[in-house]
Protein backbone atom coordinates (compact mmCIF):
# COMPACT_ATOMS: atom_id res chain seq x y z
CA UNK A 1 0.00 0.00 0.00
CA UNK A 2 1.47 3.48 -1.02
CA UNK A 3 2.66 5.95 2.19
CA UNK A 4 -0.46 8.36 1.39
CA UNK A 5 -3.45 5.31 1.52
CA UNK A 6 -1.38 4.35 4.90
CA UNK A 7 -1.38 7.54 5.91
CA UNK A 8 -4.99 8.05 4.94
CA UNK A 9 -6.15 4.50 6.58
CA UNK A 10 -4.29 5.22 9.95
CA UNK A 11 -5.80 9.00 9.98
CA UNK A 12 -9.08 6.94 10.25
CA UNK A 13 -8.89 3.99 11.56
CA UNK A 14 -5.64 4.36 13.90
CA UNK A 15 -3.75 1.50 12.03
CA UNK A 16 0.21 1.93 11.82
CA UNK A 17 1.80 4.77 9.85
CA UNK A 18 4.28 4.60 7.13
CA UNK A 19 8.12 4.65 8.63
CA UNK A 20 8.68 8.33 8.21
CA UNK A 21 11.62 8.05 10.12
CA UNK A 22 13.63 10.26 13.38
CA UNK A 23 13.62 13.42 10.96
CA UNK A 24 10.10 13.37 11.09
CA UNK A 25 9.86 14.40 15.25
CA UNK A 26 11.86 17.16 16.44
CA UNK A 27 12.55 16.39 20.60
CA UNK A 28 12.29 18.85 22.99
CA UNK A 29 15.50 18.02 23.64
CA UNK A 30 16.29 20.70 20.97
CA UNK A 31 14.90 23.15 22.98
CA UNK A 32 16.66 22.28 26.43
CA UNK A 33 20.19 22.78 24.60
CA UNK A 34 19.11 26.29 24.99
CA UNK A 35 16.88 26.67 27.38
CA UNK A 36 16.83 23.71 29.85
CA UNK A 37 13.45 24.32 31.26
CA UNK A 38 10.73 27.07 31.93
CA UNK A 39 9.21 27.83 35.13
CA UNK A 40 5.26 27.62 35.07
CA UNK A 41 2.84 30.99 35.45
CA UNK A 42 -0.96 30.70 35.36
CA UNK A 43 -1.40 30.88 31.85
CA UNK A 44 0.42 27.74 30.96
CA UNK A 45 -1.87 25.99 32.57
CA UNK A 46 -4.06 26.49 30.48
CA UNK A 47 -6.58 23.51 28.73
CA UNK A 48 -5.27 23.77 24.92
CA UNK A 49 -8.57 21.74 23.46
CA UNK A 50 -7.43 21.15 20.24
CA UNK A 51 -9.65 20.75 17.25
CA UNK A 52 -8.16 17.65 15.96
CA UNK A 53 -7.51 14.37 17.44
CA UNK A 54 -6.30 14.19 20.91
CA UNK A 55 -5.76 13.26 24.38
CA UNK A 56 -5.47 16.26 27.15
CA UNK A 57 -4.97 15.09 30.56
CA UNK A 58 -4.39 16.33 34.07
CA UNK A 59 -3.19 14.05 36.64
CA UNK A 60 -2.59 14.40 40.25
CA UNK A 61 -0.57 11.93 42.25
CA UNK A 62 -1.40 12.11 45.80
CA UNK A 63 0.76 10.17 48.90
CA UNK A 64 -0.77 10.67 51.87
CA UNK A 65 1.32 10.80 55.47
CA UNK A 66 -1.09 7.58 55.69
CA UNK A 67 0.78 5.11 53.63
CA UNK A 68 -2.37 5.51 51.07
CA UNK A 69 -1.34 6.22 47.32
CA UNK A 70 -4.10 7.67 44.78
CA UNK A 71 -4.31 9.21 41.57
CA UNK A 72 -7.12 11.91 40.18
CA UNK A 73 -7.18 12.28 36.36
CA UNK A 74 -9.53 13.89 33.92
CA UNK A 75 -8.86 12.39 30.65
CA UNK A 76 -10.03 14.65 27.29
CA UNK A 77 -10.39 13.17 24.30
CA UNK A 78 -10.92 14.41 20.86
CA UNK A 79 -11.13 11.83 17.45
CA UNK A 80 -10.67 14.20 14.52
CA UNK A 81 -12.53 17.20 15.69
CA UNK A 82 -15.96 14.86 15.15
CA UNK A 83 -16.23 13.47 18.19
CA UNK A 84 -15.00 14.44 21.50
CA UNK A 85 -15.25 12.86 25.26
CA UNK A 86 -14.00 13.06 28.65
CA UNK A 87 -13.62 10.89 31.77
CA UNK A 88 -12.74 11.15 34.81
CA UNK A 89 -10.77 8.53 36.92
CA UNK A 90 -9.92 7.85 40.67
CA UNK A 91 -8.17 5.09 41.79
CA UNK A 92 -6.68 4.22 45.14
CA UNK A 93 -3.67 2.41 46.60
CA UNK A 94 -4.00 0.92 50.02
CA UNK A 95 -0.70 0.63 52.18
CA UNK A 96 0.91 -2.77 52.64
CA UNK A 97 -1.67 -4.12 50.00
CA UNK A 98 -4.03 -4.19 52.95
CA UNK A 99 -7.12 -4.11 50.72
CA UNK A 100 -7.85 -4.40 46.81
CA UNK A 101 -7.61 -1.24 44.77
CA UNK A 102 -9.96 0.93 44.33
CA UNK A 103 -10.57 2.08 40.77
CA UNK A 104 -13.41 4.20 39.78
CA UNK A 105 -14.08 5.53 36.14
CA UNK A 106 -16.76 7.66 35.12
CA UNK A 107 -17.92 9.44 31.63
CA UNK A 108 -18.32 12.89 32.40
CA UNK A 109 -21.17 14.64 30.91
CA UNK A 110 -21.99 18.69 30.50
CA UNK A 111 -18.16 19.89 29.94
CA UNK A 112 -17.32 22.95 30.04
CA UNK A 113 -13.95 25.22 30.56
CA UNK A 114 -13.86 28.51 32.55
CA UNK A 115 -13.47 31.56 30.27
CA UNK A 116 -9.48 31.42 31.13
CA UNK A 117 -9.56 27.76 30.09
CA UNK A 118 -7.50 27.01 32.99
CA UNK A 119 -11.18 25.28 35.28
CA UNK A 120 -12.49 22.10 33.99
CA UNK A 121 -16.33 21.93 34.90
CA UNK A 122 -18.92 18.59 34.17
CA UNK A 123 -21.63 17.55 35.85
CA UNK A 124 -20.53 16.34 39.29
CA UNK A 125 -16.68 17.42 39.12
CA UNK A 126 -15.32 20.91 39.16
CA UNK A 127 -10.92 21.57 39.06
CA UNK A 128 -10.31 24.45 39.55
CA UNK A 129 -7.10 27.01 39.50
CA UNK A 130 -6.58 29.23 42.03
CA UNK A 131 -5.88 33.09 41.12
CA UNK A 132 -2.23 33.18 42.38
CA UNK A 133 -2.00 29.87 40.12
CA UNK A 134 -0.77 27.90 42.55
CA UNK A 135 -3.19 25.57 44.23
CA UNK A 136 -6.31 23.21 42.24
CA UNK A 137 -8.78 22.32 44.16
CA UNK A 138 -10.75 18.95 42.51
CA UNK A 139 -14.26 18.32 44.18
CA UNK A 140 -15.70 15.28 42.61
CA UNK A 141 -19.11 13.38 43.39
CA UNK A 142 -18.85 11.64 40.29
CA UNK A 143 -19.07 8.02 42.06
CA UNK A 144 -20.26 7.04 45.11
CA UNK A 145 -17.72 4.69 45.87
CA UNK A 146 -14.76 7.89 45.79
CA UNK A 147 -16.15 10.86 46.57
CA UNK A 148 -13.16 14.09 46.26
CA UNK A 149 -12.38 16.75 48.12
CA UNK A 150 -8.81 17.99 47.85
CA UNK A 151 -6.48 20.87 47.47
CA UNK A 152 -2.89 20.54 45.84
CA UNK A 153 -0.77 23.34 46.48
CA UNK A 154 2.55 23.99 44.77
CA UNK A 155 5.46 23.36 47.46
CA UNK A 156 8.07 24.10 44.58
CA UNK A 157 7.79 25.97 40.89
CA UNK A 158 6.77 24.08 38.00
CA UNK A 159 7.87 23.62 34.85
CA UNK A 160 7.99 22.45 31.64
CA UNK A 161 11.45 21.46 29.62
CA UNK A 162 12.70 23.30 27.07
CA UNK A 163 10.77 26.72 26.03
CA UNK A 164 7.15 25.01 25.63
CA UNK A 165 7.69 21.05 26.29
CA UNK A 166 6.67 20.11 23.11
CA UNK A 167 8.38 17.82 20.80
CA UNK A 168 6.39 17.88 17.53
CA UNK A 169 5.78 15.01 14.97
CA UNK A 170 5.45 15.95 11.49
CA UNK A 171 7.83 15.78 7.31
CA UNK A 172 7.64 19.71 7.86
CA UNK A 173 7.85 20.70 11.28
CA UNK A 174 7.24 23.83 11.03
CA UNK A 175 3.70 22.70 10.16
CA UNK A 176 3.75 19.90 12.94
CA UNK A 177 0.44 17.30 12.26
CA UNK A 178 0.85 16.20 15.75
CA UNK A 179 2.34 17.09 19.59
CA UNK A 180 3.47 15.91 22.81
CA UNK A 181 3.59 17.86 26.03
CA UNK A 182 4.08 17.45 29.82
CA UNK A 183 3.57 20.22 32.31
CA UNK A 184 5.21 19.54 36.03
CA UNK A 185 3.98 20.85 39.30
CA UNK A 186 6.72 17.84 40.93
CA UNK A 187 6.27 19.03 44.75
CA UNK A 188 3.53 19.78 46.01
CA UNK A 189 1.22 19.59 49.60
CA UNK A 190 -2.22 17.72 49.23
CA UNK A 191 -4.81 18.51 52.46
CA UNK A 192 -8.72 16.95 52.11
CA UNK A 193 -10.23 13.75 51.80
CA UNK A 194 -11.70 10.62 49.37
CA UNK A 195 -14.48 9.56 50.74
CA UNK A 196 -14.93 5.40 50.21
CA UNK A 197 -17.71 3.21 50.97
CA UNK A 198 -15.74 2.09 54.12
CA UNK A 199 -15.51 5.72 55.31
CA UNK A 200 -13.35 9.31 54.54
CA UNK A 201 -9.60 8.99 53.93
CA UNK A 202 -7.53 11.81 55.03
CA UNK A 203 -5.01 12.20 52.10
CA UNK A 204 -2.87 15.45 53.95
CA UNK A 205 0.70 14.77 52.44
CA UNK A 206 2.65 15.32 49.43
CA UNK A 207 1.41 15.26 45.49
CA UNK A 208 2.50 15.44 41.99
CA UNK A 209 0.70 17.47 39.20
CA UNK A 210 1.18 16.89 35.25
CA UNK A 211 -0.66 18.43 32.58
CA UNK A 212 -0.21 16.71 29.48
CA UNK A 213 -1.47 17.07 26.11
CA UNK A 214 -0.67 14.40 23.03
CA UNK A 215 -1.39 16.15 19.88
CA UNK A 216 -1.80 13.08 17.88
CA UNK A 217 -3.01 9.54 18.18
CA UNK A 218 -1.44 7.90 21.31
CA UNK A 219 -0.39 4.94 19.70
CA UNK A 220 1.23 6.76 16.81
CA UNK A 221 3.01 8.93 19.24
CA UNK A 222 4.58 6.83 21.51
CA UNK A 223 4.58 3.05 21.73
CA UNK A 224 5.97 3.01 25.28
CA UNK A 225 6.71 4.47 28.28
CA UNK A 226 8.47 4.84 31.32
CA UNK A 227 7.33 7.07 34.77
CA UNK A 228 8.93 8.03 37.83
CA UNK A 229 7.51 10.10 41.03
CA UNK A 230 9.96 9.55 43.86
CA UNK A 231 8.62 11.97 47.21
CA UNK A 232 10.83 12.37 49.75
CA UNK A 233 11.07 14.39 53.17
CA UNK A 234 13.41 17.25 51.44
CA UNK A 235 13.59 16.21 47.56
CA UNK A 236 10.77 15.24 44.41
CA UNK A 237 12.10 13.35 41.45
CA UNK A 238 9.90 13.13 38.55
CA UNK A 239 10.58 11.49 35.13
CA UNK A 240 8.84 11.00 31.99
CA UNK A 241 10.36 8.85 29.13
CA UNK A 242 8.49 7.80 25.78
CA UNK A 243 9.81 5.87 22.68
CA UNK A 244 7.91 6.33 19.70
CA UNK A 245 6.79 3.94 16.92
CA UNK A 246 9.15 2.75 14.19
CA UNK A 247 7.52 5.13 12.28
CA UNK A 248 9.66 7.97 13.77
CA UNK A 249 12.62 6.01 14.24
CA UNK A 250 11.84 4.12 17.56
CA UNK A 251 13.04 8.09 19.19
CA UNK A 252 13.30 8.52 22.42
CA UNK A 253 12.56 11.43 24.36
CA UNK A 254 13.28 11.78 28.14
CA UNK A 255 11.78 14.82 30.43
CA UNK A 256 12.42 15.37 34.27
CA UNK A 257 13.45 17.33 37.24
CA UNK A 258 14.99 17.26 40.69
CA UNK A 259 13.54 20.06 43.22
CA UNK A 260 12.94 20.61 46.83
CA UNK A 261 10.72 23.06 48.99
CA UNK A 262 10.79 26.48 47.55
CA UNK A 263 12.96 25.90 44.15
CA UNK A 264 13.97 23.80 40.94
CA UNK A 265 17.44 21.75 41.49
CA UNK A 266 17.53 20.88 38.01
CA UNK A 267 15.24 20.00 35.11
CA UNK A 268 15.63 19.20 31.59
CA UNK A 269 16.23 15.86 28.95
CA UNK A 270 19.50 14.87 30.40
CA UNK A 271 17.87 12.14 32.10
CA UNK A 272 17.48 8.57 31.59
CA UNK A 273 15.15 5.41 32.87
CA UNK A 274 16.77 1.62 32.26
CA UNK A 275 14.37 -1.55 33.69
CA UNK A 276 17.62 -3.64 34.50
CA UNK A 277 15.94 -6.74 35.24
CA UNK A 278 12.75 -7.80 33.60
CA UNK A 279 10.30 -10.89 33.55
CA UNK A 280 8.36 -11.75 30.48
CA UNK A 281 4.23 -11.52 30.88
CA UNK A 282 3.18 -14.76 30.14
CA UNK A 283 -0.13 -13.70 28.41
CA UNK A 284 1.40 -10.51 26.45
CA UNK A 285 5.35 -11.36 26.33
CA UNK A 286 5.70 -7.83 27.59
CA UNK A 287 9.16 -7.39 29.53
CA UNK A 288 7.57 -6.13 32.58
CA UNK A 289 10.68 -4.37 34.86
CA UNK A 290 11.33 -5.84 38.20
CA UNK A 291 14.02 -3.59 39.15
CA UNK A 292 15.09 -0.06 37.24
CA UNK A 293 17.97 2.59 37.07
CA UNK A 294 16.57 6.68 36.92
CA UNK A 295 19.38 8.49 36.55
CA UNK A 296 19.04 12.76 36.11
CA UNK A 297 21.56 15.08 35.11
CA UNK A 298 21.44 18.99 34.73
CA UNK A 299 23.09 22.34 36.19
CA UNK A 300 21.43 24.46 39.21
CA UNK A 301 20.77 28.14 38.50
CA UNK A 302 24.07 29.30 39.72
CA UNK A 303 25.88 26.60 37.68
CA UNK A 304 26.90 23.51 39.72
CA UNK A 305 26.63 20.10 38.57
CA UNK A 306 23.65 18.17 39.82
CA UNK A 307 23.48 14.12 39.30
CA UNK A 308 20.74 12.46 41.06
CA UNK A 309 20.37 8.70 40.59
CA UNK A 310 17.37 6.21 42.20
CA UNK A 311 18.26 2.33 41.37
CA UNK A 312 16.47 -0.38 43.49
CA UNK A 313 14.06 -3.09 42.92
CA UNK A 314 10.73 -2.24 42.44
CA UNK A 315 8.87 -5.23 44.42
CA UNK A 316 5.19 -6.32 43.58
CA UNK A 317 3.39 -4.79 41.13
CA UNK A 318 0.78 -2.91 42.76
CA UNK A 319 -1.58 -3.50 39.28
CA UNK A 320 -1.25 -4.95 35.87
CA UNK A 321 -3.96 -3.23 33.90
CA UNK A 322 -4.52 -4.40 30.62
CA UNK A 323 -6.15 -1.36 29.01
CA UNK A 324 -8.47 -3.38 26.20
CA UNK A 325 -9.84 -5.30 28.73
CA UNK A 326 -13.39 -3.33 28.70
CA UNK A 327 -13.17 -3.91 24.82
CA UNK A 328 -15.51 -6.37 22.57
CA UNK A 329 -13.30 -9.60 22.20
CA UNK A 330 -13.50 -8.82 18.24
CA UNK A 331 -12.73 -5.39 18.20
CA UNK A 332 -10.08 -6.39 20.23
CA UNK A 333 -8.63 -8.67 18.04
CA UNK A 334 -9.39 -6.34 14.95
CA UNK A 335 -6.97 -3.30 16.76
CA UNK A 336 -3.97 -5.65 17.98
CA UNK A 337 -4.17 -6.90 14.56
CA UNK A 338 -4.55 -3.89 12.61
CA UNK A 339 -2.51 -1.50 14.56
CA UNK A 340 0.11 -3.74 16.21
CA UNK A 341 -1.16 -2.55 19.82
CA UNK A 342 -1.84 -4.59 22.78
CA UNK A 343 -1.59 -1.88 25.69
CA UNK A 344 -0.50 -2.63 29.10
CA UNK A 345 0.34 -0.53 32.40
CA UNK A 346 2.45 -2.16 35.06
CA UNK A 347 2.27 -0.36 38.68
CA UNK A 348 4.86 -0.19 41.27
CA UNK A 349 5.27 1.80 44.44
CA UNK A 350 8.10 0.96 46.78
CA UNK A 351 7.91 2.66 50.01
CA UNK A 352 11.64 2.20 51.24
CA UNK A 353 14.14 3.46 48.20
CA UNK A 354 17.20 6.04 48.53
CA UNK A 355 17.78 8.74 46.06
CA UNK A 356 21.29 9.84 45.80
CA UNK A 357 22.03 13.34 44.97
CA UNK A 358 25.67 15.15 44.23
CA UNK A 359 25.32 18.70 44.10
CA UNK A 360 28.13 20.47 43.61
CA UNK A 361 30.08 18.08 44.84
CA UNK A 362 28.17 17.68 47.89
CA UNK A 363 25.79 14.32 48.45
CA UNK A 364 23.11 13.80 50.12
CA UNK A 365 21.02 10.28 50.23
CA UNK A 366 17.52 10.76 51.10
CA UNK A 367 14.98 7.82 51.50
CA UNK A 368 11.50 8.10 50.49
CA UNK A 369 8.34 6.49 47.89
CA UNK A 370 8.25 5.68 44.77
CA UNK A 371 5.71 5.46 42.40
CA UNK A 372 6.31 3.99 38.98
CA UNK A 373 4.60 3.07 35.92
CA UNK A 374 5.93 0.79 32.72
CA UNK A 375 3.54 1.22 29.80
CA UNK A 376 3.88 -0.84 26.58
CA UNK A 377 1.57 -0.24 23.84
CA UNK A 378 3.48 -1.01 20.52
CA UNK A 379 6.61 -1.96 19.35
Amino acid sequence: MMNWAKQTLANVAGTQEPIYGPSAIQSVAEQAKTTPYTELTRDDMKWETIDSTCVETQAFYLVADSGHVAMCQIIYSNVMGVRITSQYNTKIFYPNASKPNLWSSDALKNVEFSDDKTGFYAENLAVELSTDGKSYSIKSMNNENSIVNITVTQSAPGFVVGKNGKSLFGTDLKDPWGSMRHAFWPRNTVEGTIVTKDGPIDFKGKALFIHALQGMKPHHAAGKWKFADFTGPTYSAVMMEFTTPPSYGSTVVTVGGIVKDGEIICAGTDCTATHLTTKADTENDWPAPESSRFVWKGTTKDGKTVEAILEGALGPKLDRIDVMAEVPGFVKKIVAGAAGTKPYIYQYGPKDISLKINIGGEEVTEKGSLFSEATFITE
